[in-house]
């Protein structure tokens, strides 16, 4: 197959790459030098050389079952395996001699014997290992009779194993039909050759060891768990690695089996989770037949999930909006038009509205799933074109508090280290995380070295599988109540100062030690010690001060944090303290520990980076300070309000005031992914022009005028920036189906507001980006491509940019040790509400589910569902399965209900993937104190048996169906 835009070597060089000192040897007369511990194999790819393989791959250790990799090495004896032999000084290999030669077709002649030769109808056809390497050893007949074997070669239609045993002679019993369960791909077991790749893939790069092989010899096969499992009722997560290291059409995708084998290939960046996976696009003309994780991805590193490499479906659903619609009022149904008209119908709106109400009564919300270039036009679309700082991002509702609590902490806000540091680690805090469901690739990397034998500590109030799964366990689990991080990460530096187990060394050197002393008085004192916290947070006293010594004595020390620390009413505290850990133990500078957070969607830091608050300008410098200011009205011809603008909660509320009018939101659905459902259907409804620009009506669409179709990654170019400050390349796959890309949509709008933008390609947004922006200066697309991806700060002093922050000294300087006071959410429990709702994700889904509801996905999820504990259902009359009224102080739903110990009694769990449940009618509008982020993970709830759906639910469902009529385009 062809690959277009790859510049880098995309071969299978069989094994893993290997460190270590160098080893010259020759092959085939060929002088190579490798690494010591390099197989010969690999040397000899190394070398210009193919050696025959089947069960090799680099992806996964050399296993030598094959034998069709032989050699002979000068001074041994036999035909050892090449992918098992480690090279020598001075070995001398042939691999190509008359003995090797014949010993490969023999081996070929028996895996044939037990192959269906259907090569010409076979999905794999053109892209089978069994077929390259049947030619590649030259084997041209079999010489064995039909005989015994797994698969029908009489055409005529195999029997079970049952029927063949009471009618022997008429079938055959070894056959086993085709698993079609999985909706993804199949397993086809007649055209299994036993090589184990699926197995090991799933061992050692997925890390969830699903697969096996059952049975010995002649009968051994893949299997995907028990004797009554198929692949989707094992414990399979569908990441494909299995299908991506089959070397046959044993596992196949059947997508290709549909579209036929790919003939080019593009690499882009998944736009699913913060991971920020690299993915070769494979297609027959402009159709995508399959997504394949790109090996030198230098985030995922050959891996995937579920979601990046099945779920892209939804790019030609049916349900895509492909026109733009406007609409005069909301109770109207949507009328079909020109670009051109709608675009002026926005323009004209936006400009009465700034004419009658002023020029602060407009603004945006950017895109975290968009592109960098993207959304800088959006908050330039505010900023030079509105000429007000009414801008805010999705990161106000997730990662907000990392920004302030880095930024005051390191003076930086984004995370310290790259994902390759994780190999490097010795002990592990995960706290209000939950990596396998919402960032399995990073989570496959951390199992693998937890395997290894570094030390997990979770911190979350409910039991996620980093706890205790296959092959790993947490050394500690701290349960907490849901809203008491801060208690229990302040006693975790409560032990570790008292107990005298922090880096004086590094703190002198590397802090204020003054402040240091004010934070070590503060954190000492007995009200937060383990035992005092206790009956506080729920963690044993002990457990914690185990834990802590755990953390402080055991070596490289990470931290990796998601929501469940930032979406509280003390987020920013707790990020805070966070990095007091990590600053108290030398945690920072060096691979393997650092602070790091998980960003949940694919741009949540690029949309940050690039100035979607409306106090910062892009690069996190704040909108007051003149020489900032200075820069952008240099380069856009404009003069900057200084004052900062409205945060997205600002903006509800004033539009329910009257004094915020109009909106332009880019790929955000706020009235799903926002707290307190009621209060932004008001402010929406109070607004005069909403403007949507997205792929699907979603829920914010319900109260908009205007629609303006949006494109998909695959339909355009641009970059991503991931959770390690990664910015990798957004490639086009294909032309945008609704005839613009999102860049050029928000072009036309400024356009038609009067501003004189002309950029031709989004290569001319990022000059632009990076001639403003220190941290980028020296970003540009050529730089990428040559790199592959290049880790922001980019600039005359890292040229090829950042992996690691605040080596040798913090950005800001010394580090800047916080005071981390516990205060109690404003939410409380009671008689009435005397359970803790707290929220997060799934694997199979993603956000607001807009597109993984969309794809087969939602084989896996349906619909969200309510997670008790079994006494708390016990006392309710609640049964696996019952539909429960889940009520709040803001509001109720109904959704069903599913009995389990993960989460501790008192606490109740949920998702939000799913409209028809819209699980933040319940979430009420208390805050972080510093950034307004929601406090989505505390909310006081009951739940009651209920016999369907609540009134609210039925009003908005009703609504919503009103508002997505649609009319024809007029003649």
């Amino acid at each position: 197959m062809k690959d277009f835009i790859i510049p880098w070597n995309d071969a299978d060089m069989g094994t893993p790459a290997k460190t270590g000192a160098p080893v010259t040897l020759t092959i085939d007369g060929a002088a190579v030098t490798v690494p010591e511990g390099t197989s010969v194999m690999r040397a000899a790819y190394e070398a210009g050389i193919t050696v025959p393989k089947l069960c090799a791959t680099d992806s996964v250790e050399a296993f030598g079952s094959c034998r069709l990799c032989v050699v002979e090495i000068e001074g041994r004896r036999g035909t050892p395996a090449s992918c098992t032999t480690p090279v020598a000084e001075g070995m001398v290999v042939h691999t190509q001699s008359s003995k090797v030669q014949k010993i490969r077709k023999g081996v070929m002649e028996l895996y044939i014997s037990d192959h269906p030769l259907d090569c010409l109808t076979c999905s794999a056809n053109g892209d089978c290992e069994l077929q390259d390497m049947a030619g590649a050893v030259g084997l041209r007949d079999v010489r064995y009779e039909p005989g015994d074997n797994h698969f029908d070669p009489t055409g005529t239609g195999a029997l079970s194993m049952a029927d063949a045993k009471r009618r022997e002679g008429d079938g055959n019993f070894r056959y086993i039909p085709k698993d079609e369960s999985n909706p993804y791909f199949t397993y086809d077991p007649a055209k299994c050759i036993v090589c184990s790749r699926c197995v090991r893939a799933c061992e050692e790069v997925q890390g969830t060891f699903a697969l096996t092989i059952e049975g010995r010899g002649f009968d051994s096969r893949v299997s995907a768990g028990g004797a009554m499992d198929d692949f989707l009722s094992s414990d399979c997560v569908s990441c494909g690695a299995c299908v991506q290291a089959c070397p046959t059409a044993t596992l196949q995708e059947k997508s290709v089996a549909e579209l036929g084998t790919p003939t080019r290939s593009v690499v882009t960046t998944c736009a699913y989770c913060g991971v920020g996976c690299s993915f070769k696009a494979e297609l027959n003309g402009d159709q995508l037949v399959r997504m394949v994780p790109y090996k030198n991805g230098k985030a995922n590193r050959g891996h995937s999930c579920v979601k990046g490499r099945f779920a892209y479906g939804y790019t030609e659903h049916k349900d895509r909006i492909l026109s733009p619609m406007i609409r005069e009022s909301i109770d109207e149904p949507w009328q079909e038009v020109s670009w051109e008209e709608a675009i002026g119908f926005a323009a004209k709106r936006l400009k009465s509205l700034q004419k009658t109400y002023g020029r602060r009564s407009v603004g945006v919300i950017t895109s975290s799933r968009c592109t960098n270039e993207e959304t800088y036009l959006v908050q330039k679309l505010a900023r030079g074109v509105f000429m007000n700082n009414n801008t805010d991002t999705c990161a106000r509702v997730c990662h907000s508090p990392t920004g302030y609590g880095l930024g005051q902490t390191f003076g930086t806000s984004a995370g310290t280290q790259d994902f390759d540091s994780v190999e490097h680690t010795d002990v592990v805090i995960v706290i209000g995380a939950n990596p396998t469901d919402g960032h399995p690739v990073f989570a496959s990397r951390l199992k693998k070295r937890l395997r290894q034998g570094a030390k997990l500590i979770v911190i979350d109030p409910r039991r996620i599988d980093l706890v205790k799964s296959a092959h790993i366990k947490a050394a500690h689990h701290l349960p907490l109540r849901p809203g008491t991080n801060v208690a229990v990460v302040t006693a975790l530096a409560h032990v570790i100062v008292t107990e005298g187990l922090m880096d004086e060394a590094f703190i002198r050197e590397r802090c204020d030690w003054n402040e240091f002393l004010e934070y070590a008085e503060f954190v000492s004192a007995e009200r937060h010690s383990p035992e005092a916290t206790e009956m506080l947070t729920g963690v044993p006293a002990e457990t914690l001060r185990e834990a802590a010594r755990t953390f402080a004595r055991g070596g490289n020390g990470a931290i990796y944090y998601g929501l469940g620390v930032t979406e509280h009413s003390q987020g920013s505290t707790t990020v805070m303290g966070i990095a007091n850990l990590a600053m108290l133990t030398g945690n920072i500078g060096r691979p393997g520990v650092g602070v790091n957070p998980l960003r949940g969607q694919n741009n949540v830091q690029g949309s940050c980076d690039m100035g979607s608050f409306p106090h910062e300008l892009p690069g996190y410098r704040h909108v007051k300070l003149p020489e900032v200011r200075e820069t952008f009205e240099a380069a856009w011809g404009v003069t900057i309000d200084p004052e900062p603008g409205l945060r997205i909660p600002n903006m509800l509320d004033a539009a329910v005031d009257g004094t915020f009018k109009g909106l332009y939101c880019q790929g955000e659905d706020i009235l799903q992914s926002d707290p307190d459902t009621k209060h932004v259907a008001a402010g929406l409804a109070a607004m005069e022009c909403v403007i949507v620009h997205d792929l699907f009506l979603n829920e914010t669409a319900n109260y908009a005028h205007v629609f303006l179709p949006g494109s998909s990654f695959l339909e355009k170019d641009g970059t991503f920036t991931n959770a390690e400050r990664r910015i990798n390349m957004v490639r086009r796959v294909m032309a945008p189906k609704a005839g613009y890309a999102d860049w050029e949509v928000t072009q036309l709008l400024a356009q038609a507001m009067g501003a004189d933008w002309d950029y031709a390609h989004p290569r001319e947004i990022m000059a632009e980006i990076a001639s403003t922006t220190p941290s980028f200066a020296g970003v540009t697309y050529e730089r990428i491509n040559e790199l592959g991806s290049i880790q922001w700060p980019c600039n005359d002093s890292a040229p090829e940019g950042t992996p690691l922050m605040h080596v040798g000294g913090f950005v800001r300087g010394k580090g800047r040790l916080m005071v981390t006071e516990y205060v109690a959410t404003d939410e409380k429990t009671g008689p009435r509400f005397p359970l803790l709702l707290t929220t997060g994700r799934i694997l199979s889904q993603y956000n607001v589910g807009a597109q993984t509801r969309r794809t087969a996905n939602s084989t896996w999820h349906e619909e969200d569902v309510l997670e008790i504990h079994p006494h708390d259902a016990e006392v309710r009359g609640v049964k696996e399965g019952d539909f429960v009224k889940l009520a709040s102080r803001s509001g109720e739903t109904t959704l069903r209900a599913t009995l389990t110990d993960r989460v501790s009694t008192g606490v109740v769990y949920t998702t939000f993937h799913h409209p028809d449940t819209q699980a933040n009618v319940i979430t009420t509008d208390f805050s972080d104190w510093a950034t307004n982020c929601p406090e989505y993970k505390v909310t006081a709830v009951q739940v009651s048996p209920s016999n369907g759906p609540t009134d609210w639910q039925e009003r908005y469902n009703e609504q919503a169906e009103q508002s997505r009529r649609i009319l024809p385009a007029a003649e």
